[in-house]
C-alpha cells in the first residue's frame, strides 16, 4: 500500500461484522487533501455511504472511528480522536470526541480509520496488534462494564498497555445517548454512538501499536511544538485550567446566570460552592491525569473516603457533568454526584443527556403530569439523588416503565409520552442542550441552534465572550470588534464568531488536537500555526486559506446531510425558555436569546440561503461540491428529505411561551 503524505499512518481498515471481513486500504489521498482526518473524512464517508433512508440502529448505518494528522504528534494535547455514525439519538449526522491514548496508539499500530459495517450474530471486538488484526468473540465481556472489561482484556492479552474503546450496557442495550469510553477512562459521549456499537454487537475495539509515525520535517516540527508547549503553560489561564480543570467553571458562570439549573428555569444554583471545583479538588482529590502529550493535566482522579459512597473513584469530572448531574438537577451532594460520574463512565452513559432525561423527568413530577403507576415507587422531587442514581441504572438496562422511556432521550420521551411534556424537554434538533444558557451568552445560544450535530457548545466554542476575554480577542480577531464581541449579552459580531469557531472547530477535530489545550481555550493556536503543524507533519500544500476552506468545506458537508434528513432553517430553534423568558439570574437577569438578529447574519456569512438556510449553489460550487449540492437538491425535490424527516423521532422544540412556576 502506497500513500502520499507523511504525518499519517496511511491505512484504513473496513471491517464487515455480518461476514467477518476485514480489508485493510491505503488511505486515499483524496480523502486528507479535502478533509483532513477525523470528523471530516467521517463526513465524507457518512455522506458517501449512508443513505438518509438508514436507520441508526440498523446494519446499513456505519460506525467510523477517525484520527488525524497530528494525532500521536509532539504538539499538545494530540491525543484526540473521532467516532462518527449516524446518530441514534437525533438520526441526523452524529459524532464524538475523546482524548486520552486510544487514538494515538491506533496510528502507531499502523491505521488512521476504521470503518464498520454490518451486524455481528453475536457480541465480537476488534483487536489490532499492528499488523494483526482480528475480529474475536466478546461473550466473556459482554454484559460488563467498561472498567472490568478493559481490565479482562487487557488481562487475556497480557498487555497492561493495551488501549481500549468501549461500550457498556448502556450500548448494549441501545439507549439512544450510550457513549464510548477510551483509554484512559475518556469519553466520546455525545450523540449515542455507544448504541451503535451496541446495535452490531460491537463491544469494543483493543489496539497495542509500535511502528510509530513518520513526520515530513520532524526537527522543524518538534522545534514549533515545543514553542507551543511554551506558550500554553505561559498563558495567563493555563494556572486555573491545570489545577481545576473544566470544574473551575462552575465559580465562573454561577455570577453570569449561565449555570443552568432545575432544568433551564434559571442560570444560577444557589448552593454551587458545594459543587465547585475548589471543593472538588479540597476535599477529593487523589491526582492529576494527562490526556497523550498534554501540558496541562486538566484531569483529575478522585475518591470518595467516607459516608454513604465510601469507596467511589472516578475521573473526569468535567463541568458539563457537575451541571447536569448536580445544579440540573438541584443535587448538591458532591459524593453523590462523584458516584453518578462513575457509574456514567462505567455503564457508557453521555452524563449531559443522563441528567438532561432526569430533570426533563423531575420537572414534569413536580407538574403532576406522570401517572403514580409509571413511576415504579421513585421520588421525583428536586435535588433527590438516590432517584437520580438509580434512574441510571434503570436507564442503561432500560429497567420499569421510566428507564425504558428516557433511555431513548427527553425529546423522545417527549413525543412519545404527550400531555404537553413537550414544553420541558430542552433539547434542539433531538440533541439535549449542555450546560449553556443562551440568555447568559448570546453567541452560545446561536452555536447550540447552528451546531451540525444538535444542542452542542463545542463545534463552535465560543469562549472569547464567555466572560469576557479581551486579550485573546484582540490577538485573534482585531481590536475593531471590542467592546461587543466580548461582551456576552451582545449579539453584534457573534454570527461571525461562531462561523469561524465552527469552520476552525471542525479543523482541530479532524486534526487531533484538543480544544481545550490552546486552540479554543487559552486560544494560542489559530488557523497560522495549526497550519504550520500540519504542513510540516505531513508536507502538503497547506496554508491558513486553504485549512478554512477545508474547514468550512467539512461544514457545509455535515449541514448538507442533515439537509437530506429534513433539517432546515425551522430546526434553528430553542426552546421557549431561551427566547420567551428573561433570564432571572447574575449578570443575564431580563436578557432572551436573539436569534431573530444573530441567524440571519449567521446564513449571509455561510453564504447559506435565508428562507431554508441551507447552503446555496455558489458557496458549493466555491467549495468544490457541486455534485453534494445536486443530491441534496434532488432529494428536496423528490420528497426524500420529507420522508426521511418523518423517521427522526424526536418532538420538536416548544417555542411558544408558556407560563413558569413561581
Amino acid at each position: 500500500m502506497t500513500f502520499d503524505y507523511d504525518g499519517y499512518a496511511g491505512a484504513y481498515l473496513r471491517v464487515d461484522l455480518s461476514t467477518g471481513q476485514i480489508q485493510k486500504h491505503s488511505l486515499p489521498s483524496e480523502w486528507v487533501e479535502n478533509y483532513l482526518g477525523g470528523n471530516g473524512i467521517g463526513i465524507k464517508i457518512l455522506w458517501d455511504e449512508v443513505p438518509e433512508t438508514a436507520n441508526p440502529l440498523g446494519p446499513d448505518n456505519k460506525l467510523i472511528v477517525a484520527t488525524g494528522p497530528l494525532c500521536g504528534s509532539p504538539m499538545p494535547n494530540s491525543g484526540r480522536m473521532e467516532f462518527i455514525g449516524k446518530s441514534p439519538l437525533t438520526g441526523i449526522y452524529g459524532d464524538a470526541n475523546a482524548g486520552g491514548q486510544f487514538g494515538p496508539e491506533l496510528k502507531f499500530s499502523g491505521y488512521d480509520v476504521i470503518i464498520f459495517e454490518g451486524q455481528a450474530s453475536e457480541p465480537v471486538y476488534l483487536y489490532i496488534n499492528n499488523d494483526q488484526v482480528e475480529l474475536r468473540s466478546a461473550r466473556d465481556i459482554w454484559g460488563l462494564g467498561t472498567y472490568a472489561a478493559e481490565t479482562r482484556l487487557q488481562t487475556i492479552h497480557c498487555d497492561p498497555a493495551l488501549k481500549t474503546a468501549l461500550i457498556g450496557p448502556a450500548g448494549e442495550n441501545l439507549v439512544r445517548f450510550a457513549g464510548i469510553q477510551v483509554t484512559y477512562r475518556r469519553s466520546a459521549a455525545r450523540c449515542g454512538l455507544g448504541a451503535v456499537m451496541g446495535s452490531k454487537k460491537l463491544k469494543g475495539v483493543a489496539v497495542r501499536g509500535t511502528k510509530g509515525i513518520h513526520f515530513k520535517k520532524p526537527k522543524v516540527l518538534e522545534s514549533f511544538s515545543l514553542q507551543m508547549h511554551k506558550n500554553i503553560r505561559r498563558n495567563e489561564f493555563f494556572p486555573g485550567i491545570q489545577k481545576y480543570g473544566t470544574s473551575g467553571l462552575v465559580a465562573l458562570m454561577q455570577p453570569i446566570g449561565r449555570f443552568p439549573t432545575q432544568n433551564f428555569r434559571q442560570g444560577h444554583f444557589e448552593e454551587y460552592e458545594a459543587i465547585s471545583g475548589e471543593t472538588l479538588r479540597e476535599a477529593h482529590l487523589v491526582r492529576d491525569i494527562a490526556c497523550f502529550n498534554c501540558p496541562l493535566g486538566c484531569d483529575k482522579m478522585y475518591s470518595v473516603e467516607e459516608g454513604e459512597f465510601a469507596g467511589c473513584q472516578t475521573s473526569s469530572v468535567e463541568y458539563e457533568t457537575l451541571n447536569s448531574l448536580g445544579a440540573r438537577i438541584c443535587n448538591r451532594n458532591l459524593e453523590a454526584l462523584l458516584k453518578a460520574n462513575e457509574m456514567c463512565d462505567d455503564l457508557g452513559l453521555d452524563s449531559i443527556s443522563a441528567g438532561n432525561a432526569i430533570s426533563f423527568a423531575m420537572e414534569l413530577a413536580e407538574l403532576g403530569i406522570w401517572k403514580e403507576s409509571e413511576l415504579n415507587g421513585l421520588d421525583l422531587s428536586w435535588g433527590n439523588y438516590h432517584t437520580a442514581i438509580q434512574l441510571l441504572h434503570d436507564m442503561s438496562y432500560r429497567q420499569g416503565f421510566l428507564g425504558d422511556l428516557l433511555a431513548d432521550g427527553a425529546a423522545r420521551a417527549a413525543r412519545w409520552l404527550g400531555r404537553n411534556s413537550e414544553r420541558y424537554a430542552m433539547h434542539v434538533k433531538g440533541q439535549d442542550i449542555p450546560a449553556q444558557d443562551g440568555r447568559a451568552q448570546q453567541s452560545m445560544g446561536l452555536a447550540h441552534v447552528t451546531s451540525s450535530r444538535g444542542a452542542d457548545h463545542l463545534k463552535a466554542f465560543p469562549t472569547i465572550d464567555e466572560t469576557g476575554y479581551p486579550s485573546e480577542a484582540v490577538r485573534r480577531y482585531g481590536e475593531q470588534y471590542l467592546p461587543d464581541l466580548v461582551n456576552p449579552l451582545a449579539t453584534r459580531y457573534k454570527a461571525m464568531l461562531v462561523k469561524d469557531g465552527e469552520d476552525f472547530g471542525a479543523i482541530v477535530d479532524s486534526s487531533g488536537n484538543c480544544k481545550s489545550g490552546g486552540t479554543f481555550v487559552m486560544a494560542e493556536i489559530y488557523w497560522q500555526e495549526q497550519a504550520d503543524a500540519i504542513a510540516a507533519a505531513t508536507s502538503m500544500d497547506i496554508d491558513a486559506q486553504k485549512l478554512r476552506q477545508i474547514g468550512e468545506r467539512i461544514y457545509n458537508l455535515q449541514r448538507c446531510y442533515n439537509a437530506l434528513h429534513g433539517i432546515t432553517s425551522s430546526d434553528d430553534v430553542l426552546p421557549w425558555r431561551f427566547t420567551k423568558v428573561p433570564s432571572p439570574s447574575g449578570n443575564a437577569r431580563g436578557s432572551v436569546c436573539h436569534l431573530e438578529i444573530m441567524l440571519p447574519e449567521y446564513y449571509a456569512i455561510r453564504g447559506w440561503n435565508p428562507d431554508d438556510g441551507l447552503p446555496t449553489l455558489k458557496t458549493m460550487q466555491r467549495l468544490g461540491l457541486e455534485a453534494e449540492y445536486q443530491r441534496m437538491e434532488h432529494a428536496i425535490a423528490c420528497g426524500a428529505t420529507k420522508a426521511a424527516r418523518m423517521f427522526l423521532g424526536w418532538a420538536a422544540p416548544y417555542t411558544e411561551k408558556v407560563e413558569e412556576i413561581t
